[in-house]
């Protein structure tokens, strides 16, 4: 079990330990909340194209299904394993029950560096992959999603081979190809999310004005997203990033240039737009907000004192650990939570999940309209709740999920 993994899990159930004892749960329901209903580890033989056989490691990790069916992406990277798995499916479960949409939590992974497989292989892999854990899922019991390291294509290819066992099921996976069932808005939900948020926090806190500066650290589909949305929010981001470093500019980035530029094959490192700047110097850089986007343990006890936001919102799962949520809170730097900033993805998850169910397909319009109402709603009621009990945003976060989930689970009467 790897070491950060192991943190990230760790970090996961103290968060969720603090809940069950402010809300005075029982002791002896701890592991009822804590624990996975049920968890697969699968082998996975794929023929590679030079003729050689490669067996690759697969994980599903059902967490708790008491608010709805499971729910949670599918991931292909080398460091996937089941403590990571576990982690990330437990989030799931309370980001859910948070923005109080009918879903459990899940989380699904393989041990791959995708970008070393050719299009056959991943192909290969990932029907592979569907086949081994078909058994497990349904559109009435386990919906996955893509993660890091997937994409609407992925999620396209276990619909067809899962279709191909059980009959045509679109919604048998969300964030597809819109061609094929999938959600306009879908892929832009979780950027959308942590910005509506954001803007919010940042009103209550009286930071910024009309116009607040943000970093957004990782400038994928969340992190884009985000800042598109910061933008037509009147924002000003002022610096963005990729794995290869930053890039900077006190007056604002032009996010469409730089979205252009991207577009047509090019990076952050060949933008004229502002300065080059390291991931480490970026995440020090003056800013209202900061948000990091890209993955886990990138605010640690190291670095949490170069922190000059302050407001920093998780776009990510888990960016902040919990040493270094401690200095920022000790520092005055308010942290909006990753099971509430970064829920816009599985809130149009469900939109997409219900499409399918109903054959009925929203417009855009729409969808953006109740991500907003949604991502509204459940912050005021995190915000609220911190408020009237004096602690921090993830602890209200927690204690609300954890309570909504336990009230399922008496009202199911799992245990009578």
């Amino acid at each position: 079990m790897a070491g950060d993994d192991l943190q990230m899990l760790e970090g996961t159930v103290a968060r969720v330990n603090s809940a069950i004892i402010e809300l005075g749960i029982r002791d002896d329901m701890r592991d009822v909340i804590i624990e996975p209903w049920r968890e697969l580890t699968t082998s996975l033989p794929v023929l590679m194209d030079d003729g050689t056989v490669k067996v690759f490691k697969g994980y599903r990790s059902q967490h708790n299904a008491a608010r709805g069916p499971f729910k949670g992406g599918i991931r292909f990277h080398p460091a996937a394993d089941l403590s990571h798995t576990r982690a990330l499916a437990m989030l799931m479960t309370f980001k859910s029950a948070l923005v109080n949409i009918p879903f459990g939590g899940a989380k699904g992974g393989v041990q791959v560096d995708p970008n070393q497989l050719s299009e056959r292989e991943l192909i290969a892999l990932t029907r592979r992959y569907t086949r081994s854990i078909n058994h497990v899922l349904g559109v009435s019991r386990d919906i996955p999603a893509p993660d890091l390291g997937t994409n609407s294509q992925t999620m396209a290819w276990i619909m067809d081979e899962y279709s191909a066992i059980h009959g045509y099921t679109p919604g048998i996976v969300t964030g597809k190809p819109v061609e094929l069932g999938g959600s306009e808005g879908r892929s832009e939900a979780p950027g959308r999310g942590a910005a509506i948020v954001s803007r919010m926090a940042a009103q209550d806190l009286e930071i910024g004005g009309e116009s607040p500066t943000v970093i957004v650290q990782g400038y994928g589909q969340v992190g884009s997203s985000a800042a598109r949305k910061f933008v037509e929010d009147g924002a000003r981001v002022v610096a963005v990033s990729d794995v290869a470093g930053g890039l900077y500019n006190s007056k604002g980035l032009d996010i469409p240039e730089l979205d252009r530029l991207l577009s047509e094959g090019g990076r952050l490192s060949e933008s004229r737009d502002g300065e080059q700047v390291s991931n480490d110097e970026l995440l020090g850089l003056q800013a209202d907000v900061l948000v990091p986007a890209a993955i886990e343990d990138v605010i640690t006890t190291d670095n949490a004192s170069d922190i000059k936001a302050r407001l920093v919102v998780e776009g990510a799962n888990q960016p902040v650990t919990v040493g270094a949520d401690a200095i920022l809170a000790d520092r005055g730097v308010t942290v909006v939570p990753d099971i509430l900033a970064n829920a816009g993805g599985v809130v149009v998850s469900y939109f997409e999940w219900a499409q399918n169910i109903q054959q009925f397909k929203w417009k855009l319009e729409r969808v953006n309209d109740e991500l907003e109402s949604i991502m509204e709603t459940a912050y005021r009621a995190t915000y609220k709740h911190s408020q009237q009990h004096g602690t921090r945003m993830r602890a209200a976060a927690f204690n609300i999920a954890v309570g909504r989930v336990m009230r399922a689970i008496d009202l199911r009467g799992f245990l009578k």
